[in-house]
């Protein structure tokens, strides 16, 4: 068996032995054999298990990445891949999230640039009024105040709502997605990117970064899988985990 040290391993990922160590330290890679003099003795097999990590951390994270790795190493195998689901979960909410903007985008463009943020009006719209515009019950307008979708100004004297343009623009896109029965959650995120842009050139640069990052990261995700499949190959400590997991192609 072929026998590495922290520095050795250390050299494939531009980093310190230190690191190793503490990898190790903090359960990323299986405990390593000591020589008779407590020098550390490095196998393929954490070799695997750092390439493993590294890659976790553009995929999931620094948190996530560990949790998945000191689940790996302790044998929990179960936990390990919960948790890679997780992930996978969070990045197809992203995806849905873009979805959704995408057509906000697309509606908000289809509309003169002046239509951008609603008219102006001399006086701002109660909740009743608001709910009349869009053809609404007023208790789904509370609904959408009670998850983030909308935030209205209260009058000082009566602690009554009010809507101003900004607040109208909102409960029409809200109103939009809702007829393209996105969950409000969803529409709640959407609305926030909205306001954070400001106009529809901004959005759409916000928009195309978003897709990137979240393509990078399901990338890194196909490449974290592909290491950890390569670390499991070569792990022999599973308990009741499937033979296809501890040996490729079932081979003994």
């Amino acid at each position: 068996m072929m026998y590495f040290r922290p520095a050795d391993l250390a050299r494939e990922h531009d980093i310190s032995p230190q690191t190793v160590r503490n990898y190790e330290r903090d359960g990323f890679l299986p405990p390593a054999e000591r020589t008779d003099s407590g020098y550390r003795r490095y196998t393929e097999r954490h070799a695997a298990a750092l390439r493993a990590y590294r890659a976790m951390v553009p995929a999931h994270g620094y948190a996530e990445g560990g949790t998945i790795m000191r689940a790996v190493t302790e044998g929990r195998l179960d936990d390990a891949l919960a948790a890679v689901d997780r992930s996978h979960a969070e990045l197809l909410r992203d995806r849905g999230t873009l979805d959704a903007v995408g057509e906000v985008l697309a509606h908000l463009t289809k509309r003169s640039q002046s239509a951008w943020r609603a008219p102006r009006t001399t006086q701002p719209f109660t909740i009743g009024e608001l709910a009349h515009r869009l053809g609404i019950s007023v208790a789904t307008i509370r609904k959408w105040e009670e998850v983030g979708v909308l935030l209205p100004d209260r009058r000082p004297e009566t602690g009554h709502r009010t809507y101003d343009a900004d607040d109208i623009r909102d409960a029409e896109l809200a109103h939009f997605l809702r007829r393209g029965r996105y969950p409000l959650e969803l529409i709640a995120t959407v609305v926030q990117q909205v306001r954070a842009a400001g106009d529809t050139q901004e959005l759409e640069a916000a928009l195309d970064n978003w897709r990137r990052r979240v393509s990078a990261r399901g990338l890194a995700m196909l490449k974290a899988a592909a290491l950890l499949s390569d670390y499991l190959a070569l792990e022999d400590t599973w308990r009741g985990a499937p033979e296809s997991v501890r040996s490729p192609g079932g081979a003994p």
